[in-house]
């Protein structure tokens, strides 16, 4: 029988190794998997590459993870906001490495990597510091950038709802990158509001097949939460 609920967040993620590169979903404060990220936080892996596509807000969820030193290196998209004061801080003092990558790109080389891609070659950055050492190459009339998949030990996602074999449905704006890193990661965790039965789940509504799902949480939900989401 196919069973990938585990009874804790502490369980789910007890196999995080250090030096893991971390898939973290979220847009902002939508889709954060805060309930994952203090787990990680109490599990005590270190020397971390993280994917997101912030940097964190404040000191909650994704700060609180950069706030314990423990990540070396962060990639996104949006790395600063008016309360990204964290981030800034380690940043500025060299404490924290930053790879910055376009949304778009940052959207398919986690799809790439997923699919089996092993590149791809995408107009956005040419010209800039962001294609400085890359590959480029003229295609039918425009300069394009060789970009590569990024690859994940673990993806953290946050679903609405979820069932034993590991299919997911997302609430809205949360959803944001949470398909794409379930498929591009070897140990997705997913957190759910709610554990369906099998079959309770409408199959044109599920998102993330189970088959990209390697364990499920119930976490409780908190109405206070930041956008609702």
């Amino acid at each position: 029988m196919i069973d990938k609920t585990v009874n804790s967040v502490a369980e789910a993620l007890k196999d995080v190794q250090d030096g893991a590169t971390v898939l973290i979903g979220g847009f902002g404060t939508a889709g954060i998997p805060d309930d994952l990220i203090q787990g990680l936080i109490d599990q005590g892996a270190k020397d971390l590459t993280v994917v997101n596509n912030n940097a964190g807000n404040g000191d909650q969820g994704l700060a609180a993870l950069l706030k314990t030193g423990r990540v070396r290196k962060i990639i996104c998209s949006f790395p600063r906001q008016t309360d990204s004061y964290v981030f800034d801080e380690l940043y500025r003092s060299g404490k924290l490495e930053l790879e910055l990558v376009p949304q778009g790109n940052l959207a398919e080389r986690l799809r790439a990597a997923g699919a089996g891609i092993g590149g791809f070659f995408c107009p956005t950055g040419y010209g800039t510091e962001l294609a400085k050492g890359k590959e480029t190459r003229f295609i039918d009339g425009r300069w394009y950038v060789y970009e590569t998949p990024i690859h994940g030990d673990v993806a953290l996602i946050k679903a609405e709802a979820g069932d034993r074999w590991g299919n997911l449905t997302y609430r809205k704006a949360a959803r944001n990158f949470g398909p794409v890193m379930a498929t591009a990661a070897k140990l997705t965790v997913a957190s759910v509001y709610e554990l369906k039965e099998l079959g309770e789940l409408d199959p044109e509504s599920i998102v993330t097949p189970g088959i990209h799902v390697k364990k499920v949480v119930k976490v409780p939900r908190v109405a206070t939460q930041a956008g609702g989401f």
